[in-house]
């Protein structure tokens, strides 16, 4: 027997829970599991500075990525945009915490849990 390889582009929690459970896969794995296998690239414009260092950093804490201008880690830019790689349980935890982060961090957290995370 011969085996296929199939990519699959789930976009939401739901797509994923379907094809975790089309396999054969357990309530409490799907439970374990869908939040891990679902990523997002996401782009924020006109970030502060400071805010976009802590975005990076917070990202990269949980095991994310976040892109940045180069003219950010110095302050020589007063604004970048953001580019955040995250699966859904990356972006839940670093929204954790940039809702207590200065420098308009608990506005953006709020907007991406609003997007990202129903």
């Amino acid at each position: 027997m011969e085996s296929n390889i199939i990519a699959i582009s789930p976009s939401s929690i739901s797509d994923i829970s379907a094809e975790l459970s089309a396999i054969g896969v357990s309530a409490r794995g799907i439970e374990l599991m869908k939040e891990k296998m679902l990523f997002h690239v996401i782009k924020i414009e006109k970030v502060d500075t400071r805010a976009a260092n802590i975005i990076k950093q917070t990202m990269l804490s949980q095991g994310a990525e976040a892109a940045v201008s180069s003219g950010t880690i110095n302050l020589r830019d007063s604004h970048t945009d953001v580019i955040i790689g995250a699966t859904v349980q990356q972006l839940r935890l670093g929204i954790t915490r940039l809702k207590e982060q200065p420098w308009g961090l608990r506005a953006i957290a709020l907007e991406l849990e609003k997007q990202f995370l129903i």
